[in-house]
């Protein structure tokens, strides 16, 4: 407990998706001082807000979740964002907190800066025997170059930097922009709607062939504090379940799951992305005693439950 009581933490994107059950997370392990940055008052892409951050929080550990996301449509168009913005956040955080003496730097990488074909499972020392899958590589690259800042200025300096490569996650208070979400959220809301018209058939992306691994957020964050708290080694960790699952299979369960009795069609010029994903999570288990424990099905449901109770409750 006194790790948590004893330090002031600065969570960025803890607003956001993850970053919301890190904060819970935190605050359930006995953390009284956590600062959640908003980007309207700091933008970390400017120096300056980093520099305004800093002096105002005073924090001994950062954990950086800020990240500009989205699924494959999102990043085909904004290449070039998902690159300068993400890069620009991190690199100048990271140097400014190592110049304002933070104790502790906490990266969350992304599972897109493996290459992309990795032999399965993804072994944290495969990450440099290939480049990324093209869709979403300058978002997986400039994330990835947290990883090498990290352990250049732990090698130069003795900064304390660690980097957590999550899966792709999944829960509640997720991302249901059609636009902008990832596979798990577009599925569960074109089930819902279709299946409230009427529609007798839902379109889906790519041929159904790829798999991912999914992690439940909740598990996620839990991973992360253990990682804060426990893990200071230069080497990168995985974050995952160790489940593998089809996207065919994944979009077959959702419907059952909505109760979605209608005909899925497969455009099959829209991309597929990385062929498999599925992370060799034994670094974790061992250097800081984290695996997840939910199960997939049961936080399918509660995402979906979730999603229809904030549906019903936001306006028209």
């Amino acid at each position: 407990m006194s790790f948590w009581k004893d330090n002031r933490f600065v969570v960025t994107g803890g607003a956001g998706f993850l970053g919301s059950f890190v904060v819970d997370e935190l605050r359930a392990r006995g953390a009284e001082e956590i600062v959640v940055p908003r980007s309207a008052e700091y933008d970390l892409r400017n120096r300056d807000a980093i520099l305004a951050l800093l002096d105002d929080a005073r924090p001994d550990v950062i954990i950086h979740l800020a990240a500009v996301v989205g699924g494959i449509g999102a990043n085909r168009e904004h290449p070039a964002e998902f690159f300068y913005e993400n890069l620009m956040m991190g690199v100048q955080l990271l140097h400014e907190a190592w110049k304002a003496g933070v104790k502790k730097f906490v990266s969350i990488g992304t599972v897109c800066a493996y290459p992309k074909y990795t032999p399965v499972p993804f072994k944290e020392d495969d990450l440099w025997i290939g480049y990324p899958e093209e869709t979403n590589a300058p978002y997986g690259l400039a994330k990835k170059m947290l990883l090498v800042q990290g352990q250049a200025y732990r090698e130069q300096y003795g900064f304390n930097s660690i980097y957590l490569l999550p899966t792709n996650l999944y829960g509640p208070r997720d991302n249901f922009d059609p636009a902008t979400s990832h596979v798990i959220p577009a599925l569960i809301r074109k089930f819902i709607e279709a299946k409230e018209r009427g529609d007798d058939r839902i379109v889906a992306w790519g041929t159904g062939s790829p798999t991912r691994e999914f992690l439940y957020v909740e598990d996620a964050a839990r991973g992360i504090a253990l990682a804060t708290e426990h893990y200071n080694s230069p080497e990168p960790v995985n974050l995952g379940s160790g489940m593998e699952i089809s996207i065919k299979d994944l979009t077959e369960l959702i419907a059952e799951l909505v109760g979605f009795e209608g005909e899925v069609v497969w455009d099959t010029t829209k991309p597929d992305g990385q062929p498999r994903r599925s992370l060799d999570t034994s670094r974790a288990r061992e250097a800081f005693g984290f695996e997840a424990t939910t199960s997939f099905r049961e936080g399918l449901e509660r995402t979906i439950e979730w999603y229809k109770v904030a549906r019903a409750q936001a306006p028209a």
